[in-house]
């Protein structure tokens, strides 16, 4: 077989998932939108900016990424 540079691509069917956040939340991710619009000149709604913002969280969050390599070595 082959050896290609590009893997095998993830498995990229999106997951829905409804949660209830606070009124104080709300506010500040409505702010955020309102920001990033003001930055970046387009505007985005809160629920297109949660998930990039949930994963540069996770992906900054270098603990979480040694923990849960150290898991997945396991097993």
């Amino acid at each position: 077989m082959a050896e290609l540079k590009l893997g095998k691509l993830p498995d990229r069917t999106p997951v829905k998932l409804s949660i209830t956040i606070t009124p104080d939340l709300q506010a500040a991710l409505q702010d955020y939108a309102a920001i990033y619009a003001t930055t970046y000149g387009v505007q985005e709604p809160v629920a297109e900016l949660i998930p990039a913002m949930l994963s540069a969280f996770l992906d900054s969050d270098r603990s979480f990424a040694r923990i849960r390599e150290a898991q997945r070595s396991k097993s």
